[in-house]
């Protein structure tokens, strides 16, 4: 349940989701900036070069590195080059490109089979993951097991710790599965976690990850970054073929410098969660209101009496109910205020008197 115009009644009442925030004015700058010159095409200028050593500098780790312009390409390139057509990549049943991709991955790797396992919590489960792999090697009557993806942030909010990850990754690599992380909320997973970029991925056995920007301020740019650098060459020609080499990359590329350049990038991403956790702390108590958790990372699912969504939504707030049972998905972003935020929870205090 949403309701809403072509654009925000009370921007500052939006609790949808992180892409209905702004873009950043650091990032919009940027992009203003690198509007002044000619520059090479096809990601052959030097701003995009800096993004490739930049981003190898975060992770610690020669890294190579590919920008387009959604999530759903991130994801779907990267996976359609760690999977051949006839593979199986395994995903949570809640995970992003499972329930949120139109079946992108599936298209864009010729038919490989996305296969979703369970697991609590939006995480996946290893000991399903094994016995599910286990069960596809050998048999030319079913998709071979290809390759696992693990979102960080999960849809829930929840994070994998490097141990878990760590913990996946010792089953992919028991079955010969690569691993790919969607960090589309990577960075609210990193500012939530006392870890290393690199403890969190390479380091913990990820093969591909998602690196994702347009949630946390950016226009709209995402980066694939490839700690196995074998698939590079593959991966180059998968983009091209996708649609996603940009000819006038350097305008992609001055949104990722500028979300990198001085941390912004875990700076927007800290606010976003200090602003959850605000909200959730502030939700707990309120008579007809159930949360069980606080918030991990920016992103609360508290259930509430029907009466009292339709008063919050009468009121101007706009989120998403859940399949219609009284679960409601509260999302936080970079620019999202203390103001806000003690509006919201006021509301449903009011509401629930």
């Amino acid at each position: 349940m949403l309701r809403s115009n072509l654009f925000s009644r009370r921007p500052d009442l939006n609790f949808a989701s992180d892409n209905a925030s702004v873009c950043d004015p650091i990032i919009l700058d940027a992009i203003k900036g690198a509007n002044s010159n000619a520059a090479m095409p096809y990601g052959n200028d030097a701003m995009t070069k800096k993004v490739e050593a930049k981003l190898s500098d975060v992770f610690e780790t020669q890294t190579r590195v590919f920008l387009v312009a959604t999530g759903t390409a991130a994801n779907a390139l990267a996976l359609s080059t760690m999977t051949p057509s006839w593979g199986t990549i395994y995903c949570h049943w809640e995970s992003h490109v499972y329930e949120d991709e139109c079946g992108a991955p599936e298209f864009f790797a010729n038919g490989a089979k996305l296969l979703p396992i369970k697991g609590t919590a939006c995480k996946i489960d290893p000991a399903n993951l094994d016995y599910h792999a286990r069960r596809g090697h050998g048999d030319v009557h079913m998709t071979k097991p290809e390759a696992a993806t693990i979102t960080q942030a999960t849809e829930m909010g929840t994070l994998y710790s490097p141990a878990e990850i760590q913990s996946i990754h010792d089953i992919c690599q028991k079955h010969g599965l690569n691993l790919h992380m969607d960090g589309a909320r990577f960075a609210n997973a990193i500012a939530a976690l006392n870890n290393t970029p690199a403890e969190m991925t390479w380091k913990s056995g990820v093969d591909a990850l998602s690196f994702g920007a347009t949630k946390n301020g950016a226009l709209g740019v995402e980066a694939v970054i490839l700690f196995d650098l074998t698939k590079a060459e593959e991966f180059e020609y998968r983009r091209k073929r996708g649609g996603h080499l940009f000819s006038k990359m350097r305008f992609l590329s001055a949104q990722m410098l500028a979300y990198l350049d001085n941390d912004l990038w875990l700076k927007n991403a800290s606010h976003a969660n200090a602003m959850a956790t605000r909200l959730s702390q502030g939700l707990m108590g309120i008579k007809g209101v159930e949360l069980n958790q606080t918030a991990a990372a920016n992103i609360i699912f508290p259930k509430m009496p029907k009466t009292m969504i339709k008063g919050l939504l009468d009121q101007g707030f706009e989120f998403y109910e859940r399949w219609g049972d009284g679960e409601v998905r509260l999302v936080t972003a970079f620019n999202t205020t203390e103001q806000s935020v003690d509006a919201l929870i006021k509301a449903t205090r009011d509401l629930s008197a």
